[in-house]
């Protein structure tokens, strides 16, 4: 059985999809945008604002189903523009302890959700 995963505390899903599913002690996340949940406004001010607020989102998913950063063991992120590559990887990089920082693959895109600069996956695991 899987455990669908949802909390007011992110943007709730626009479409057939979870927030977060929990498959026995695995959970996968959807992809978080810069949306400020509160608001339903997108935040892209600057590139370290948006990426604030989708760590906030993913932060809020990951409380709904226990965990913290500590449990991911793997991250995508999707930007628009490799030249925001370090400005991004700054504001992620703060979430994590370095020593022991998931797995992840960084992907530039054509084209994100809502015209975004930055979306972020994750798998955890309990």
């Amino acid at each position: 059985m899987k455990k669908i995963i949802f909390t007011e505390n992110a943007p709730a899903p626009i479409g057939p999809y979870s927030q977060a599913v929990l498959k026995g002690n695995t959970l996968y996340t959807s992809g978080q945008i810069a949306i400020n949940p509160a608001t339903g406004t997108l935040i892209t001010e600057t590139i370290e604002s948006e990426t604030e607020q989708v760590m906030q989102n993913m932060k809020s998913v990951l409380t709904a189903a226990g965990m913290t950063f500590e449990n991911v063991v793997k991250t995508t992120i999707f930007i628009m523009d490799m030249n925001d590559f370090a400005k991004i990887n700054e504001v992620y990089g703060s979430y994590f302890n370095e020593k022991t920082a998931p797995a992840r693959e960084t992907v530039q895109v054509a084209c994100l959700p809502k015209n975004v600069n930055v979306e972020i996956s994750m798998i955890a695991i309990l």
